[in-house]
């Protein structure tokens, strides 16, 4: 198994297996995030993929999880996910879940029958990162999608049968956003509905476009009583059928876990009991990415 530089994965894949099918993220131009800013996008030869999933099965033939990497490996071309797909079912006989990072125009540039087909094949969760249902928070960030392109990618992935895990990003609005970044958010999630649900707390990170317009003034990363405030209206507001919520994320000031809506209101008072100085939050030098 190789792998290029850094890996980053969902809390929730801690125990799955990676692979690096795709190096870096073909879109790569949201002002917050460096991960991968230090590659040059490419998808790998599929002979070397295929040759490691036949070592780390080798090595771990119970493994019931893959993660395929990098940014958003769903841009791989149909025939390519399909060889991928079945030389991980070949090498992992209790596979259970194939997922990976996706951007709304990656399943947008996808039929309804690719979609579909990828699900027979064994993909079956998308992890997409809105970050932000607000138009003007959109942008700032350079999402490369809207509101309605999200929700659409939303509908699409689950016509197709696929689950999917819908991020937002407290603090993406800045100051003077924070309200409709929190409200627009709500209604994001309502709209594509999806299956799990997590919050993530924005860091500025040095050298990104995000650093670049704080020290011009242009951006203002919200205190963290506010970004509370934008977590409890998130809560609040959306209306997911049956999510799984989390905020176990290393950057998240107040981890708390529950389902919405079922869990709705006790979540909204461990939250208000945070905001009170109830529930200590945890420190800044315990915080990631």
């Amino acid at each position: 198994m190789r792998y290029e530089g850094k890996l980053y994965r969902p809390p929730s894949e801690a125990r799955s297996y990676i692979l690096q099918a795709t190096i870096g993220c073909s879109h790569n131009l949201c002002t917050y995030c460096d991960m991968y800013r230090d590659k040059s996008f490419r998808v790998r030869d599929l002979a070397e993929v295929v040759e490691d999933i036949e070592a780390a099965g080798r090595l771990y033939p119970s493994a019931e999880k893959v993660f395929v990497a990098d940014g958003d490996a769903l841009i791989m071309d149909v025939p390519s996910w399909h060889e991928i797909l079945a030389r991980l079912r070949a090498s992992f006989p209790a596979l259970r879940q194939v997922s990976c990072y996706a951007t709304a125009q990656n399943v947008l540039e996808k039929t309804d029958a690719e979609l579909a087909g990828l699900r027979a094949a064994g993909l079956s969760l998308l992890y997409i990162g809105p970050e932000s249902g607000d138009a003007v928070t959109l942008k700032r960030i350079v999402k490369g999608g809207t509101f309605e392109d999200h929700a659409e990618a939303a509908r699409r992935a689950h016509s197709a049968g696929m689950e999917i895990s819908v991020i937002m990003l407290l603090g993406a609005g800045g100051v003077d956003r924070t309200l409709d970044h929190a409200h627009e958010s709500a209604r994001l999630v309502t709209a594509m509905d999806p299956e799990y649900l997590a919050a993530l707390t924005l860091t500025v990170i040095p050298s990104t476009p995000l650093q670049r317009m704080v020290d011009k003034g242009r951006f203002e990363l919200p205190d963290v009583s506010t970004l509370l405030r934008e977590l409890r209206t998130i809560v609040a507001e959306a209306r997911p059928a049956d999510a799984l919520f989390r905020t176990n994320h290393a950057s998240s000031y107040l981890p708390v876990a529950g389902r919405l809506p079922r869990d709705r209101e006790p979540i909204l008072a461990a939250i208000d009991q945070a905001l009170a100085g109830e529930i200590p939050l945890k420190p800044e030098f315990m915080r990631g990415l």
